[in-house]
């Protein structure tokens, strides 16, 4: 037997192992149950639409965070004639306690923003003279009730249900729960500017009855 066909006899086991031990890891990969899984605080349910995945995100890699994404969207969110149109929240409960500032907030959301137009190009067939980089800016502004830091700003980007441009009004909070290695950013999210309109009290209302404790 050739030293040759050991080389290539021996390439083929090593491949035919990995292959197999990429298979059985595939397997046994946990799955993330968004319905059955505990978070450990408290955010309102009732009169919401909600959505859970895992971060990281599969459509904005680049962000780097590991954890839960919990949204809840308003009941008009995808209806172009609601007032609640694009209306919406967001919690990252991330694991540690990674650096957090209006610039790490304008790139995180650029990332995420820009993933959420592009897996939707085809979907929509949407052409590609329309699409646009996203342009995420944020400033810290004083803090809002319990927050260690909020977070204020706009997201200038492509609406890929409507098509057309679209800015959206951010607020950011940033809290720390006691006890917990744990780091929130919620995320509120609207078309409508911030004001005390119908859409912002509902948005606000989420936070303010946001509880550490489940």
């Amino acid at each position: 037997m050739s030293k040759h066909y050991l080389r290539k006899l021996n390439c083929s086991i090593i491949m035919g192992t990995l292959l197999i031990s990429n298979l059985l890891f595939a397997q046994t990969k946990p799955v993330f149950d968004a319905p059955s899984w505990k978070p450990p605080y408290q955010l309102p349910l009732e009169g919401w639409g909600i959505e859970r995945f895992l971060i990281p995100i599969d459509f904005a890699p680049k962000i780097p965070y590991t954890g839960v994404e919990d949204l809840r969207f308003t009941n008009g969110w995808s209806d172009v004639k609601s007032p609640e149109y694009w209306s919406y929240a967001f919690l990252w409960i991330i694991d540690g306690n990674p650096t957090i500032n209006a610039s790490v907030i304008g790139k995180n959301l650029t990332y995420y923003y820009d993933g959420l137009v592009a897996r939707n190009i085809e979907k929509r067939n949407i052409p590609t003279k329309l699409v646009t980089k996203t342009i995420a800016a944020f400033q810290q502004i004083k803090a809002q009730g319990q927050d260690q830091k909020t977070f204020a700003g706009t997201i200038s980007m492509l609406d890929y249900m409507s098509q057309k441009p679209m800015v959206l009004y951010a607020l950011v909070h940033l809290r720390k729960c006691s006890g917990q290695n744990k780091t929130i950013l919620f995320h509120q999210i609207s078309p409508q500017q911030q004001n005390d309109n119908k859409v912002w009290l509902s948005l606000k209302s989420l936070w303010t009855e946001f509880k550490c404790s489940p």
